[in-house]
């Protein structure tokens, strides 16, 4: 960097991270300080901020403010300054009522190079994931964004009213729920008909989302007695009308539900994403991290002579991974496993091979130690043959124990990584949740995950664990969950991240 850095005012859009632009993205995986607003969603600082980024709260939601925006101005200038790249990020939209107007005009002041990123703006996205479409041919052919937040005592306002009322055919008012009644008698003084429909969208476009809708004749009274609270946005108009027929988000199969997943954060991305796009609230809770085993250098002696083996045998992605670690750090590729063949169990993990050029000889059709024996046996594969299992530290001896029973003439099971505990388990948002248990499942992906949760459990006191709803991708996991005293609803068929997702989906389809 200059001696002088530079700000980029970044929309976040309005919630959900899929709505996060691709420059902005970028911008938030280089800077070196990232400022950012209540409403930005917390995956989003998660996934994309580098660990040395200096990452401020500056809240703002509200009244109530971690910062004033003076305050907030002067910080963005101070680290400019310093030579920082500043990443300035706001929910939606900097320049729809993000006050982003503002902190560019203090970087000008200041001679602060700036660039702005827009963002989408809650005042379109939230209407569409309550179906409600701010224009549409028929219905409306132009709409008004307009500040819910003015202050009612002011002796003169700011607003129009009486151009809004009848001269724009869709009215959006952004913060305004609290004004509702105002707002309403204001429309009506102005000639807008009581019949008029209308809605009010609480924390838009996240699974969390609740819509109420009516006319401005009973519409605060409705969102009164759903007690429906900020952030809200509110719709006025006849578009309001098609959302009986067109509200494609509050329909999606988990939507509403909220769900946990313990994976370790690296691999829980996969997971998040597919339950997300089917609806739900998604509490990332990583009790495992998968760390190198103890002992590297006896796993790279083990590595170095792989190809003396008859078979290897991967039983994870985690095993792919670190093994192609291993073997590359030694300056050597797939070509040095010419000679032995490769068993895959399932597809996930023989997917993961073909990234490395190779393409399993065998993947069973049960992705269990059983029935890898079972299907090696069947093709006389065992007997006076030579075994390489890498795979974690806490696997299952089944495996190893079934192709000694049935003649293998040597099994070496070397741990090529470890599970761990997690240290940084549960935000305190997130540990207060679960301690309450104020989820609607949890999801399991191995029994090291079991065991985590169920020790974190434990320290935050969670009550009453034998009525908490779990999800298990396969039978093991599952045995271990009852044995821990869980309630295992869903044990998915097909032992993968799809398989278990498809399972809960249709767990919520029957119940």
């Amino acid at each position: 960097m200059s001696a002088m850095g530079k700000v980029y005012l970044v929309g976040a859009g309005p919630g959900d991270v899929g709505l996060l632009t691709l420059r902005g993205k970028e911008l938030i995986e280089r800077c070196d300080t990232l400022i950012y607003d209540n409403l930005v969603n917390d995956r989003i600082i998660h996934l994309f901020s580098t660990p040395a980024c200096e990452k401020i709260y500056v809240g703002k939601s509200g009244a109530a403010h971690t910062m004033e925006q003076d305050d907030i101005n002067r910080l963005i200038v101070e680290k400019a300054k310093s030579g920082k790249m500043v990443v300035r990020l706001k929910g939606g939209d900097p320049y729809i009522f993000g006050r982003g107007g503002e902190e560019a005009l203090s970087c000008a002041d200041n001679s602060i190079e700036f660039e702005v990123v827009n963002g989408i703006s809650s005042a379109y996205a939230v209407p569409n994931c309550a179906g409600v479409p701010v224009t549409s041919r028929g219905y409306s052919a132009s709409v008004a964004f307009i500040t819910g937040h003015e202050d009612p005592t002011k002796l003169e306002s700011d607003i129009r009213w009486d151009k809004l009322a009848t001269g724009v055919q869709t009215l959006v008012f952004l913060m305004g729920v609290k004004n509702l009644p105002f707002i309403i008698e204001k429309l009506v003084q102005n000639g807008l008909a009581i019949e008029t429909p209308a809605a009010v969208i609480e924390n838009g476009c996240l699974s969390r989302q609740r819509t109420v809708s009516g006319t401005l004749d009973d519409i605060a009274d409705r969102v009164k007695s759903a007690g429906i609270r900020p952030p809200s946005i509110i719709v006025v108009g006849e578009v309001v009308s098609l959302r009986e027929k067109i509200n494609w988000f509050e329909k999606r199969p988990l939507f509403g539900k909220t769900i946990v997943v313990t994976r370790s954060r690296e691999q829980a991305s996969e997971m998040t994403a597919r339950l997300t796009e089917l609806g739900a609230s998604v509490v990332e809770t990583p009790v495992i991290k998968i760390v190198p085993p103890d002992n590297t250098r006896q796993v790279s002696e083990t590595i170095a002579r792989s190809g003396t083996y008859d078979w290897i045998v991967f039983t994870s992605v985690n095993g792919v991974d670190y093994f192609f670690k291993y073997l590359m750090d030694m300056g050597r590729d797939a070509r040095c496993l010419a000679s032995a063949k490769i068993c895959a169990i399932g597809p996930a993990t023989g997917e993961r091979l073909g990234r490395f050029g190779i393409r399993p000889d065998m993947v069973p059709e049960r992705f269990v130690s059983s029935e890898i024996v079972r299907a090696l046996s069947d093709d006389g594969q065992i007997r006076g043959k030579s075994f390489l299992l890498p795979r974690a530290d806490i696997a299952s001896r089944e495996l190893t124990d079934g192709l000694v029973k049935n003649g293998a003439a040597s099994v070496d099971d070397i741990s090529v990584y470890r599970t761990v505990e997690a240290e940084d388990a549960a935000e305190p948002a997130v540990a207060e949740m679960i301690k309450n248990a104020r989820f609607d499942l949890v999801t399991f992906t191995s029994s090291s995950t079991v065991q985590n949760f169920d020790r974190l459990a434990e320290k935050l006191r969670m009550p009453g664990k034998g009525s908490v709803p779990c999800a298990a991708i396969g039978p093991i996991t599952a045995d271990r969950a009852r044995e821990l005293g869980y309630d295992v609803k869903i044990s998915a068929e097909r032992h993968t991240i799809e398989g278990l997702v498809n399972a809960i989906v249709s767990y919520y389809g029957r119940v």
